[in-house]
C-alpha cells in the first residue's frame, strides 16, 4: 500500500473513532456495513463516485439478506438501526467526518421511511425458511 493511501485509511479510521465518540446509537459495525454495502452497490450500478440515497438504501437491503438472511433484521437491531433513517444517520455522520462525498441534492430525508424493516426483512425470513 501506497504512503498516501495508508495516510487516507489512517485519517478516515480517526474521523470515525471521532463520530462514535460523538454518537454512540450505532454499533462500529454498523459503518463497516455500510462502507461494505455502499462499495458493492457501486459496483453493481458500474459507476465510481455518488450514488442515491435511494440506491444505497436498495443496496443495504440486498447486502443484508446476502450477509444474514433472516436474521438481517435482528442484526441491524442490534447495532442500533431499526428504520432506513438509522441508515441516513449514520451516512452523513460519515459525510460531517469527511469520510464520504455529498452532491448538492442529498438530505438525510432521502432516507425517511423508505421501507419497512419487518415488510421486507421478515418476508424474506419467511420466504427463506420454507
Amino acid at each position: 500500500m501506497s504512503n498516501r493511501k495508508e495516510m487516507t485509511s489512517i485519517k478516515k479510521v480517526f474521523a470515525l473513532l471521532k463520530v462514535l465518540e460523538r454518537d454512540k446509537r450505532y454499533d462500529p459495525e454498523s459503518y463497516a456495513f455500510v462502507m461494505s454495502a455502499l462499495n458493492l452497490t457501486t459496483q453493481k450500478l458500474k459507476r465510481q463516485g455518488h450514488i442515491t440515497g435511494q440506491e444505497l438504501l436498495e443496496g443495504i437491503k440486498e447486502y443484508a439478506l446476502e450477509q444474514f438472511g433472516p436474521m438481517s433484521r435482528f442484526v441491524l437491531e442490534h447495532w442500533g438501526i431499526k428504520t432506513t433513517n438509522d441508515f441516513g444517520e449514520i451516512v452523513f455522520n460519515m459525510i460531517d467526518a469527511g469520510m464520504l462525498g455529498r452532491s448538492g441534492g442529498d438530505s438525510k430525508e432521502d432516507f425517511d421511511n423508505c421501507f419497512d424493516f419487518k415488510d421486507v426483512f421478515d418476508k424474506a425470513a419467511r420466504y427463506t425458511l420454507r
